[in-house]
């Protein structure tokens, strides 16, 4: 995409235009995690295809739309639908959002997902706060010529997952009675499931779940210097944890269990959040 910088300010411009307001949080919503978005209060909705220079998302479980409004008495901005590579976008594409947030003044950002369970502690529907990520195998939104108004060429990623989010996202759960696991965050380019050997390598390497989204958007986050909490919903346990076969309606479903947990623990995070 050329001109990625004016093109964010463009897009950024346009939906300044609709909801007049500077955001204080952005919070990107994986796969059947779209609900949240409901809780907003005072709600504007801007679907994805009216957006100049915005893609459009073709996964089941991605409605394809922001929504602006309050949610824990703070002004959020939620993507109901994010950019996949395996939907054939370039990884800049994928990121746009991101960088348009940050043109939008928004310094804060929460990224979910579904995931699939390496950590043989874990099992499906709990929610894990990504304390790292394994970003081996994703295509760097970084590559090519700096975009300096967007952050310094090489980004420190030691503390990609802001400690201070971390520890807030804990006491939250505790305060609504959430059990939280904590855990590394791998990143696979799909669509296709990881092989159990795959799955098996990974899990030497210290993941605890796998997906197929986050980790580009995280580090477009903090090359643009965002505080990112990062949140990983399990729906399901990777290939050769159990003896079964993978499927997105299985991802889908327990998405949806875990629906209530995700959303009392979000809008608590949010309450809590210093901003």
């Amino acid at each position: 995409m050329d001109n990625i910088y004016e093109k964010a300010l463009e897009t950024a411009s346009f939906i300044k235009g609709i909801i007049k307001e500077t955001p204080q949080i952005a919070v990107v919503l994986g796969s059947g995690l779209g609900p949240l978005a409901d809780e907003i209060e005072s709600s504007i909705e801007i679907d994805y295809k009216d957006v100049p220079n915005f893609p459009l998302t073709t996964v089941e479980g991605h409605a394809g739309k922001f929504v602006y409004g309050l949610l824990g008495n703070r002004r959020v901005i939620a993507m109901k639908g994010r950019f996949h590579h395996y939907e054939g976008y370039d990884v800049s594409q994928i990121v746009f959002p991101v960088r348009v947030f940050k043109m939008l003044g928004i310094d804060n950002l929460i990224v979910t997902n579904a995931s699939g369970g390496i950590n043989r502690n874990f099992k499906p529907g709990d929610l894990m706060i990504i304390k790292d990520h394994i970003s081996f195998f994703a295509p760097s939104p970084l590559r090519g010529k700096n975009i300096n108004e967007f952050g310094l060429r090489f980004p420190d990623m030691s503390k990609a997952y802001s400690p201070k989010l971390i520890e807030i996202c804990k006491k939250a759960a505790s305060d609504v009675g959430v059990n939280v696991k904590e855990g590394v965050y791998a990143f696979a380019q799909g669509p296709m499931y990881e092989t159990p050997s795959e799955i098996k390598a990974l899990g030497i390497l210290g993941a605890d779940a796998v997906g197929m989204s986050t980790v580009p958007e995280v580090i477009a986050a903090r090359h643009a210097n965002m505080n990112v909490l990062g949140i990983s919903c399990i729906t399901n346990m990777a290939a050769g944890i159990l003896d079964q076969p993978l499927n997105h309606e299985e991802v889908m479903r327990t998405a949806k269990e875990a629906e209530n947990n995700f959303t009392l623990l979000v809008k608590r995070v949010i309450s809590a959040w210093e901003v």
